[in-house]
């Protein structure tokens, strides 16, 4: 069974990751998965991104970068992509989160 986990977010992650002084309010209220690439899953790979990202006021996420990733060039696309797709409250700010990949 193809298993994709989120490291948690503590409290204390998200105070020293969001710029927003309420960063309780910053928990994301829509978390949407990443896909697990075929060609990744056909060979078996495990791995983890990393992506720093930016919420706007209306609790949108802006922009995804990657910060790291093994192996390299394998889950960043995916992991940019289901990010992008997260939904906050309102009043925007910073994160950063790691996407584990795991067959």
């Amino acid at each position: 069974m193809r298993r994709i986990t989120l490291i948690a977010l503590t409290a204390a992650f998200l105070a020293a990751s969001f710029a927003a002084p309420a960063s309780a309010d910053l928990k994301p209220l829509k978390r949407v998965e990443p896909v697990y690439p075929p060609a990744a899953a056909r060979a078996g790979t495990n791995g983890f991104v990393e992506v720093e990202f930016t919420v706007d006021a209306t609790g949108k996420v802006e922009s995804v970068s990657v910060v790291n990733a093994k192996p390299s060039r394998t889950f960043e696309s995916a992991a940019v992509k289901a990010v992008k797709q997260w939904t906050f409250g309102p009043g925007g700010g910073r994160g950063k989160v790691r996407l584990d990949f795991s067959l």
